[in-house]
């Protein structure tokens, strides 16, 4: 075959559309594995997420790729690949700047009125970095105040790919407009190469972040049991109700009695029984 027919047969592939059954499987597979819901009406944009994949495996029909997953046992090497694939990673420095600002004036005063001398943070669903960073910036002012308390952060996500870009600590330049002028001659340093519009945090920042992956749907999480503050913030608006309450008792389960859960300004727990009390918006405290 010539290579214009090869690659005409590879287009006439790449357009076949994902059947209705092999969508059915997989939104049944993703919602079991990650909980992440996927309704008919992301059937279009799945089948883009997987195309990247089907290069990757040299499969040049989505049908085929499903049938790859399912029928022919390809799911053990594929699954973390999948799922990085059809996470959405949208995150920034300081959003939802209230939690921070709630953090700086009651949250660390309280936990160091009570003597807490280690304060232990787990960002749950870290994505690319900008939240534990963030939190890194906000913890690195207050201990420089109160040199008798130190910090740890614990951040995980479900998607390889996002960790090791929140490992390696880089950003664009735009990715860090919302941090203050002082904070970035602070905390962040430019790239040699000034062409690559990029930045890096410094290494005395990064080295108190630690970084694992972690499926919030796996019925227990191999992390310490007395955290004094869990960010899961915008990652519930993807489950279904029942869903996010056996998350939620779950991160419960990891927070000590006054620690504080932060979740995303759009997520609420009602309905949800929890051993915790609202004090803010979207911020609970562990009774």
């Amino acid at each position: 075959m010539s290579r214009h027919a090869a690659a005409a047969t590879l287009q006439a592939h790449e357009t076949e559309q994902l059947s209705a059954r092999n969508f059915q499987r997989l939104a049944t597979f993703i919602q079991d594995y990650s909980g992440i819901k996927m309704p008919a009406n992301k059937r279009t944009m799945l089948e883009g997420r997987l195309r990247r994949r089907m290069r990757a495996t040299r499969i040049d029909d989505v049908n085929a790729y499903c049938r790859y997953l399912f029928d022919e046992n390809g799911m053990d090497a594929e699954v973390i690949h999948l799922i990085d694939a059809v996470t959405t990673n949208k995150t920034e420095f300081f959003r939802e700047p209230a939690h921070f600002d709630f953090l700086v004036a009651k949250g660390l005063p309280a936990l160091a009125a009570k003597g807490k001398r280690e304060i232990r943070i787990w960002s749950s669903a870290c994505s690319t970095g900008a939240e534990p960073y963030t939190i890194a910036m906000i913890m690195d002012e207050f201990c420089e105040k109160h040199r008798e308390i130190d910090y740890s952060i614990l951040c995980t996500d479900i998607c390889t790919e996002v960790l090791d870009q929140a490992i390696a600590g880089r950003f664009s330049e735009a990715m860090i407009e919302p941090v203050s002028i002082a904070r970035r001659k602070r905390y962040l340093m430019r790239a040699r190469d000034a062409s690559r519009n990029e930045v890096r945090v410094k290494p005395h920042l990064r080295g108190k972040l630690a970084f694992a992956r972690l499926n919030l749907m796996d019925d227990a999480y191999p992390i310490e049991s007395d955290l004094d503050v869990i960010f899961c913030r915008n990652i519930l608006i993807y489950f279904d109700k029942a869903t996010q309450a056996k998350v939620l008792s779950r991160l419960c389960n990891h927070l000590s009695p006054g620690g504080y859960l932060f979740l995303g300004h759009s997520e609420s727990i009602v309905g949800i029984d929890l051993p915790v009390t609202q004090i803010a918006n979207t911020v609970f405290q562990k009774r």
